[in-house]
């Protein structure tokens, strides 16, 4: 008798409660009349009857099962349980909140891409986010033959298939190859509607996807902040001239003084006959041609006589003579 005593339960509540635990099953023990049950923010307790739910209680708070609990579910599907000795029931405690969770990518995955005949190597890393959302369905696919289930769980399914939904919405999505990051809110949503699809067979959804970064191999991101940095200079020489002043400031150009002021001195030299360059090139363009000087006139190019040929009068250049008129040109 004192074995039969010690099977009925004074109180009924999630009595292994963790924050990663999606839900927890109060086993298949017996109450007895003046037991509690106990439902803390954030939970919902379901009771189950051969596989199915017969009431979901929702608010937080302390209930009494005979006068509060089981009144309420005898008016049910059929709750029909005598009450004298004791009543065994089965509850299920399930978390409410919105999980998230971080993910990251184990192994490089190799994307389609024209560049790269063997694929573009990436890893990606970011966040989701779900919760659960169909009681039923959780009963019948995981809860019914499942004492617990943590978010560890769902995490292990959902990286199971993110590898190829990573690789069809980049390559659906990914038009640029080498800024995958500028099309990542389109990566995601892609992936989180696909996920969900997956999660409704479990009575979950995803109520969220976030691709935080995608990481290329070093080589390649050496190759993309190299293109970034010539595009960003405009040009070779230019970039080389740069490339050049970074060296002698990190002390990268080896060899000694001479060797860093051989390297200066041509830098120098090269800029200033760019600037000479550039100073000709402005004053050539400022300056105006001049208005060219006029041809003489034909009646210009016959020389006049020094003394009129009419009077001899002196004519100091003149066209017509002083004295009396004559022309003289």
């Amino acid at each position: 008798m004192v074995f039969f005593r010690n099977q009925f339960a004074d109180v009924v509540e999630w009595e292994e409660f963790r924050d990663d635990m999606i839900f927890w099953k109060w086993g298949n023990r017996e109450i007895k009349k003046g037991s509690k049950l106990i439902i803390r923010s954030g939970q919902d307790a379901i009771f189950v009857n051969n596989g199915k739910i017969e009431g979901i209680f929702e608010n937080e708070g302390e209930y009494s099962m005979d006068s509060q609990i089981i009144p309420f579910l005898s008016t049910l599907k059929g709750f029909k349980f005598g009450f004298n000795s004791g009543m065994r029931v089965e509850v299920l405690f399930v978390n409410t909140k919105e999980f998230t969770v971080r993910w990251g990518t184990q192994n490089p995955i190799l994307i389609p891409t024209p560049q790269l005949p063997g694929g573009m190597p990436i890893r990606a890393n970011g966040t989701f986010n779900f919760k659960v959302n169909d009681y039923v369905t959780l009963i019948d696919k995981i809860a019914g033959v499942k004492d617990s289930y943590l978010v560890e769980d769902v995490k292990l399914r959902i990286t199971s298939v993110l590898d190829q939904l990573l690789m069809k919405w980049i390559s659906r999505e990914g038009k640029d190859m080498f800024n995958l990051q500028a099309n990542a809110s389109d990566i995601a949503r892609g992936i989180r509607e696909d996920l969900d699809m997956q999660m409704m067979d479990n009575g979950m959804t995803i109520t969220g996807f976030q691709v935080m970064s995608f990481n290329y191999p070093p080589e390649i991101q050496a190759m993309i902040t190299k293109t970034a940095s010539h595009e960003m200079i405009g040009n070779l020489q230019k970039y080389q001239q740069v490339s050049m002043t970074d060296g002698i400031a990190s002390g990268n150009v080896k060899g000694g003084g001479a060797a860093a002021d051989m390297a200066g001195m041509m830098m120098g030299m090269n800029m200033a006959g760019e600037m000479l360059k550039n100073i000709n090139q402005s004053q050539q363009g400022a300056k105006q041609p001049a208005d060219p000087e006029p041809a003489p006139s034909s009646s210009d190019s016959k020389p006049k006589p020094k003394f009129c040929p009419n009077c001899g009068q002196k004519t100091d250049g003149a066209n017509f003579c002083s004295n009396c008129g004559q022309k003289l040109g």
